[in-house]
Order: C-alpha cells, then sequence, then structure tokens
C-alpha cells in the first residue's frame, strides 16, 4: 500500500512537471512582465543616492616632529580608532557640522547618512556621506575633514588625526541597482507563476483519462464516452456523408 502510495506521488510530480513544461511560455512572460514593472519602479521612484569618502589617518600623539613610531604606538592608534568613529558621531560633532555646512538636516538625520570604518584594521579610518545629491555628499565630507581633527583633539588629549584623502565628487550613483532590482522582480514572477500553475494542478478535480480512474479507484471501466469533437469523428461523418452522395 505504502509503495503504491509513493508510486501516485511520483506520477503527480511527474504530471505537474509536466505542466509546468507546457506553461513555460506563461512563466517566461510572467517573468518579463514583473522585470519590467520593477524596472519602471526603480526609474521614476527610487531616486538615486551618491557617496564621497574621505580617509583618516589616527594618531595617538599631536606631536608633529615625532619621527619614531613603535609598535605600542600604532596599536593604540588601531585602537583609538573607534573612539574617533564615535566623537565624530556626537550630537555635539553633528550639529557643527550641519552648520559649518549649512545643511537642511537634524543631528539624527545626518547621522544616517554617515558610515565610518577601520581600512583592513589599520589604523586608518574611512568616512562615507551617502547623499541624493552628489555634490552635497562631497560637501559634508569635506566638512568632516575640517572640523573632526580640531574636535578629536579637543576631546582626546594627545593625540590627532590627518587627513589622507578629500573628498571628491563622484557622479555615478551607488544606489539603486538597475540589475539587482530587474532580478528581483523576475524571480518574483516566476515564483507567482509556479505558484498559480501549482495551486490550479493541485485543485484540479476533473477526471481528464481513463487512466486516472485507473489509477486511483478500484472498480472496472465498463464503457467510455467518445469525444465527438476529435478528428477521427469527423473523418467518419465525412465518409458517410460521401458514401451517400455518391
Amino acid at each position: 500500500m505504502a509503495q503504491k502510495e509513493r508510486d501516485m506521488i511520483e506520477i503527480d510530480l511527474l504530471k505537474l512537471v509536466l505542466i509546468l513544461w507546457r506553461k513555460a511560455w506563461a512563466i517566461i512572460l510572467s517573468a518579463i512582465i514583473m522585470g519590467g514593472v520593477a524596472f519602471g519602479v526603480t526609474y521614476n521612484f527610487i531616486a538615486p543616492k551618491y557617496q564621497a569618502s574621505i580617509k583618516v589617518y589616527v594618531n595617538n600623539t599631536n606631536q608633529s616632529n615625532t619621527t619614531t613610531l613603535t609598535q605600542s604606538d600604532m596599536t593604540v592608534a588601531k585602537l583609538l580608532v573607534k573612539t574617533y568613529i564615535v566623537t565624530l558621531k556626537s550630537r555635539t560633532t553633528l550639529n557643527q557640522i550641519i552648520t559649518e555646512a549649512g545643511l537642511p538636516y537634524n543631528s539624527d538625520e545626518l547621522n544616517g547618512m554617515i558610515t565610518a570604518a577601520s581600512i583592513n584594521d589599520t589604523e586608518v579610518f574611512e568616512v562615507t556621506v551617502t547623499s541624493k545629491d552628489a555634490k552635497e555628499a562631497a560637501l559634508i565630507a569635506n566638512t568632516i575633514a575640517d572640523i573632526l581633527p580640531n574636535r578629536i583633539t579637543e576631546i582626546v588629549e594627545n593625540s590627532s588625526v590627518r587627513i589622507v584623502d578629500y573628498a571628491i565628487i563622484n557622479e555615478e550613483p551607488v544606489s539603486p541597482s538597475y540589475v539587482k532590482n530587474v532580478a528581483i522582480g523576475a524571480l518574483a514572477g516566476i515564483v507567482v507563476a509556479v505558484a498559480l500553475i501549482f495551486l490550479q494542478f493541485v485543485l484540479d478535480n476533473k477526471i481528464h483519462s481513463e487512466e486516472y480512474l485507473i489509477e486511483h479507484y478500484k472498480y472496472p471501466i465498463l464503457a467510455v464516452i467518445p469525444d465527438l469533437n476529435t478528428n477521427s469523428k469527423q473523418k467518419y461523418y465525412k465518409k458517410k456523408k460521401n458514401y451517400y452522395s455518391s
């Protein structure tokens, strides 16, 4: 009995695969339509965003004439990176940046536009600003470069930072990704189409062939109602008509 149930499941899966193959055109069409919708939404409703970055070197001493740098100094400098990032993201520092650059944001909004992290676990960290305007992103990043050294000197004694790279205007948007969004839309179209076909397959309780009755019931088939719309039946009536006409 269990073997028969497994065989029936395998046959049903085979039928489902055949139905999906026959409906491949519908699945492809759904993927194209949903991919096109995703492209349209991305193009018309999602504003592009731009980034600008500065690189900052961390020093655990404010002596500019220091000629020797020990391993201990480098280790301390790496540890200070986190402290400097916290200082950068503080409300007081953000408000100074807003005032200096004349930005139409509050400290929380500006904080969400700024990310900072150490580069390859070194004493150099990168500050990246993301904005809907490429020039504004560069302006904010360079304002940070002007304000941050003095701000850190005020907070952390016997330490300093130096600007390695200032920001430049980058006209290439970093988001949205048209390729990614279209791919997601196309994949969603495939999933929806397959789900609908599968649902139709599961809810279909019609008897399509005598094989279905043989597989699911133990009763013998005594008769089969012929399909009067088949070509063989039409040929039969045509021959019969020609016989009487002759």
